[in-house]
């Protein structure tokens, strides 16, 4: 047990042990999801550290720990077989309350849903949008947080949260987040097992954010956005937490692209779960890219050497298999076109002339009126949404709901809702959409299926 500790953070290799087994885990820690937080643990027991990150108790975690198994404890260090666990301080323990009607996937990081009844509203509460977290949430003071911006030059220039809400003039654009894994779940259903937290149409809302452009501050600090230097190709985000991620700098550099640093959500402050005091907002590309509780902006020739840059958030071929080469693949930014079914309601003939939902529909027959969303990615606006009543034979089109987007570009999702007499009904329900560059959803899960479980868009079918 005395080696054991003497290999802790401040050793040149990292050691822990789960039961009497031990591992040095130097090399994984690189590769760790979790980043630097894994040495917490290094110089003791792992299992502590995996009470508090629950994510950790699963077999293929397991059985990669296996991989880096040294030795056994000296049976004379065990009390009663069994070597003392020790503690681990819980980073979660400030974590804010959270509304029960999440529909939550995780605790230790937490991870939740939109509930249905949200998906259905062009602006998602700010208390139900749904919340991916890595990591805890830290607890910061918006008086002594610093931004800093990292020149190419090495440069660093720093601003409060004053100096942003002072010298720049303040936008405010609309604009839909969505995880990568946003129904992950229906991949693993409708092809193969996936890895990642099974999220279901829920790991997407939408919401009004104001701050100051991106561009705006890096003119600031010094970028030249006319002449950007050759040596300037991605914009890092580094957050209070931990958490790290780029976007190439053409992102950053389109004036109309509404990249934004945030400081209020729905005309309120920035919540602690999305990012207090400040966030990076890049609208229509994956939510991964924008970084939480930025503390630091690099401007490089490289990518974020993030574990969540350079191998989470990526896709592979369907013969893929877990152990990937993942410098082979890009990752990811813009998302694809997407949709899904929030609500199926029947209105049955006895109800036809009380019911609310037949008098706006101008129902004659019983029949059910089914309620969704559709979005694209990179600004791209939907212009169809096709529903079919008999799994993919026949198709009608939807009514697109009208909102007020503001921005740029369509940064936003739009609801969408139809009746259909239940005569029609057979099999399942399926809804794809269509974006303004005529780009659709396929059809199925198994000619792009990936490992990952990432960017799933096939039609959302439901039985009915």
């Amino acid at each position: 047990l005395h080696e054991i500790q003497e290999h802790n953070r401040k050793a040149d290799n990292y050691w822990v042990y789960r039961g009497n087994r031990v591992y040095d885990i130097t090399d994984w820690i690189p590769n760790h999801p979790g980043g630097d937080v894994i040495m917490r643990a290094v110089g003791g027991s792992i299992e502590p550290y995996w009470n508090i990150f629950t994510i950790h108790q699963k077999q293929d975690v397991y059985d990669i720990l296996e991989q880096y198994f040294i030795g056994l404890i000296d049976p004379r260090d065990l009390v009663d077989g069994r070597a003392p666990a020790g503690q681990v301080e819980d980073p979660f323990k400030l974590d804010p309350t959270r509304d029960p009607e999440l529909i939550v996937h995780s605790d230790r990081p937490f991870n939740a849903e939109t509930p249905t009844a949200d998906l259905e509203t062009f602006i998602t509460p700010i208390a139900r949008f749904y919340k991916r977290h890595h990591l805890w949430v830290p607890k910061l003071d918006e008086k002594t947080f610093k931004l800093t911006v990292e020149l190419p030059n090495g440069e660093e220039v720093e601003y409060s949260v004053e100096d942003l809400r002072s010298k720049f003039k303040a936008h405010t654009i609309t604009a839909t987040m969505q995880c990568s894994g946003n129904r992950r779940s229906h991949m693993t259903k409708g092809s193969r097992p996936t890895n990642g937290i099974q999220w279901g149409v829920g790991a997407i809302s939408n919401a009004e954010w104001t701050g100051v452009k991106m561009l705006d501050v890096l003119q600031d600090a010094g970028l030249d956005v006319t002449d950007l230097p050759d040596d300037v190709k991605h914009v890092q985000f580094m957050g209070a937490e931990a958490y790290g991620a780029s976007v190439p700098i053409e992102k950053i550099a389109d004036q109309f692209g509404d990249a934004l640093i945030v400081y209020a959500m729905n005309g309120q402050t920035l919540p602690r779960d999305h990012g207090f005091p400040l966030r990076a907002l890049i609208p229509g590309t994956v939510a991964a890219r924008s970084v939480k509780w930025l503390s630091k902006i690099v401007l490089s020739e490289d990518e974020s050497t993030s574990q969540w840059q350079q191998r989470d958030y990526k896709c592979f071929g369907p013969n893929e298999g877990s152990t990937p080469d993942w410098s082979s693949a890009v990752a990811i930014q813009e998302t694809p076109v997407q949709s899904a079914i929030t609500s199926i309601r029947k209105v049955t003939a006895n109800r036809l002339e009380s019911s609310a939902l037949a008098r706006v529909y101008g129902l004659e027959e019983e029949s059910v009126v089914l309620r969704g969303y559709a979005f694209s990615g990179a600004g791209r606006r939907v212009v169809r949404v096709d529903v079919s009543p008999d799994n993919g034979k026949t198709w009608q089109q939807a009514n697109i709901e009208d909102a007020e987007q503001k921005g740029h570009r369509s940064w936003s999702w739009r609801q969408w809702n139809l009746a259909i007499p239940t005569r029609m009904l057979s099999g399942n329900v399926c809804v794809k959409a269509t974006d303004d560059g005529y780009n659709t959803q396929p059809e199925n899960f198994t000619a792009y299926y990936n490992f990952r479980g990432n960017l799933a868009n096939s039609w959302h079918r439901v039985p009915v």
